[in-house]
This record gives C-alpha cells, structure tokens and sequence, in this order.
C-alpha cells in the first residue's frame, strides 16, 4: 500500500496500547485510520479523525462494516480462537492484505520454545492466512518492556523491593512505540509483503538489571528479592495457569544465556530503537512512591 492509496487501514484491537500507539503513527503518516471496537464508548479516546466501526472478533458477521472498503488490517487477535478460521476467511475475500501481531515462537532460544497456548494460537492464524493466499506481513515482538508496568510497578511504588522469580532470567525488552511504529511502517508502506520480523530491544538484561534500570530512573535502589516458582504461583492465583507456567518455564530456560537480540527495529526504521533506559526514563511516573 502507497501513502496515497485512500482505503483506510483497518485496525483491529484499536483502544489497546498497541493498537492506539499503531494508529497515532498512521495518523501522523497522513494515513486514514479506521478503527474496529465492541464497545462505541471505549472508542471515545481515539482521536476524532479515526473512522470507528463496532464489530467483533467472536462473532464474524460483524466485522462486515469494518472490512466493507478497507485496504490493508492490521490483526491483533484479542478473542477466543474458536472464529479464527472464519475471521480469516473474510479478511482474506474482503483485504488486500493483513499484518499480524503474532510472537517469536519460531525463533530458537530458549525463551521462545516453551509451551504457550498464544504461541499456538498465533501459529494457527499465521497458517490459516497463508492457506488463503492473502498478501500478508507478520510483526512477532519479543518481551513488551510496558510487562513491567503490572508486574512491578505496584511493589515499587510501595517500597524498594521488588519480589519475582528467577533474577537472572535475561530478555531483551522492546518498547511498545517502537513496536507500533514497525507495524505502522508496514501497513502503510509498499515492500513489506511476505516480511516477518522479529523484533526486540537492543540488549540482554536480566529480570535483576531491569529492576536497577527502573531504580536508576527514580534516583532510588531497588532490591530485588528472588522468589520461588511455587511463590509466584500463589501470588498469581486468579491468571490462567497456562500463562503462569509458560512465563516460569521461559523464564527458566532464559536463565545463564543472554537474551536473543535483533536489529530489525533500526533496520526497518533506521533509527535505533529504544533502550530499556530511555522506556524506564519515560515512565517513571508510574513507578514513583505512593504519596
């Protein structure tokens, strides 16, 4: 798709933080967005240029409005996967071409060999678009470094412990608006039909670096408290345990080997992209102590 083609770009899980940073980058690219929501109200903080249709990836037939004239989708599959075959079937009679948010899983370290039931999901999507011969893109991020937020911004804004398991578990943290950006890139540029990029921050750091990066941007230590798998079970009772263990397990295997870096953030932007530093830096705010 060139700049000048007018079909909007259809994005699909729009008001998530991928979604809402995707459209920010096609609306300063002079790109029309329009953006597929359940819920009308949740769309009240897209900008007022996004074209806002309602539809469902549960139930196919709604997405009819949303596909009706739209070029290229961006699909981040946020449902069951019980519709994924009939989602993709009309993607692929009504889009020109898709790109995918789909995960590493292909990638041989470690990290990204262990059971993952959205791994699995994802690996179903990725063949179900290829069986349709849809012109397609697929965008597989790493580590969000934004996992922090959930994960430890609470104990940090408490005090200066942070209680995990598996210090020394290393990944590469990508920031989400370098992620955006990528596929940003990639719905509204030409040449990018059959790519699939991996993509990461630029360094290996382990959980215990990460949290010292986070105490550096608040100007405090922060001691990290390595806790026991079991530990971590019980503090994550109420998640599903298949999420539970596939992160005890990739964490696991992550442990005394440096995590698997790319360049394709700089080599599809040629911009470096940001270091877990600069994230830390940027949200810094989310962190700070409770008053």
């Amino acid at each position: 798709m060139s700049q000048t083609d007018s079909a909007p770009v259809l994005v699909t899980g729009a008001t998530g933080r991928i979604g809402r940073l995707v459209i920010d980058q096609l609306l300063d690219a002079g790109v029309p967005v329009r953006a597929l929501t359940r819920r009308l109200e949740a769309a009240a903080v897209l900008p007022p240029q996004v074209e806002v249709v309602t539809g469902d990836l549960t139930a196919p037939d709604s997405l009819e409005p949303a596909l009706n004239g739209a070029g290229v989708v961006f699909l981040l599959w946020t449902a069951p996967p019980a519709t994924a075959a009939e989602v993709v079937a009309r993607l692929a009679a009504r889009a020109r071409r898709v790109v995918l948010l789909s995960s590493p899983h292909r990638t041989p370290h470690p990290f990204f060999q262990q059971p993952n039931p959205m791994a699995a999901l994802h690996a179903d999507l990725e063949r179900l678009i290829a069986a349709t011969g849809l012109e397609s893109t697929v965008v597989r991020p790493g580590m969000f470094a934004s996992n922090c937020l959930p994960w430890w911004a609470p104990a940090i804004r408490a005090g200066d412990v942070v209680r995990w398991p598996y210090a020394a578990a290393a990944t590469a943290p990508v920031d989400d608006r370098d992620i955006a950006a990528v596929v940003a890139r990639t719905l509204h540029q030409d040449g990018h039909v059959g790519g699939d990029y991996v993509l990461t921050g630029p360094e290996s750091l382990t959980h215990a670096e990460q949290v010292a990066v986070i105490g550096d941007a608040l100007g405090r230590r922060l001691a990290f408290d390595e806790m026991t798998p079991d530990e971590f079970r019980t503090l994550s009772q109420g998640a599903p345990s298949a999420a539970v263990e596939m992160l005890l397990a990739a964490w696991h295997a992550a442990v005394g080997q440096p995590a698997h870096v790319t360049t394709t953030v700089s080599d599809l932007l040629g911009t470096a992209p940001r270091t877990f530093r600069q994230w830390a830096a940027d949200h810094a705010s989310a962190f700070a102590k409770d008053s």
